[in-house]
């Protein structure tokens, strides 16, 4: 399956160093899934390498459009973290396609068995 992982990435992460960890977290799930066999997409992975050449100020018009582009093509969402109106929006479109969102690993592990 392919697994898009929503979870906080700039809410309550003003500074660079909380962003950096917020993304770390959600890497560090997207190895579990991986090794699970599956294959996970973090819509920020995605999105920050273009942000970086296009300039800060293109955040708003390629962040959250990539990340709800990607989940078109997820088979399911893993929610995971705090408070993100981004990663609400990627869980709800996910529900509305009619696939499964998972609030937490082991939630995904026995969807499984």
């Amino acid at each position: 399956m392919w697994i898009i992982i929503a979870g906080p990435y700039t809410h309550g992460a003003p500074a660079p160093e909380a962003r950096a960890a917020n993304l770390r977290a959600l890497n560090r799930v997207a190895l579990e899934i991986f090794e699970m066999g599956h294959v996970p997409l973090i819509g920020v992975n995605m999105a920050l390498p273009m942000i970086e050449v296009a300039g800060e100020s293109s955040y708003e018009r390629i962040m959250m459009p990539l990340s709800l582009a990607l989940t078109e093509r997820c088979d399911a969402c893993l929610r995971i973290g705090g408070v993100s109106t981004g990663a609400d929006e990627e869980a709800e479109r996910i529900q509305r396609l009619g696939r499964p969102v998972f609030y937490s690993l082991d939630e995904l592990r026995k969807s499984l068995l």
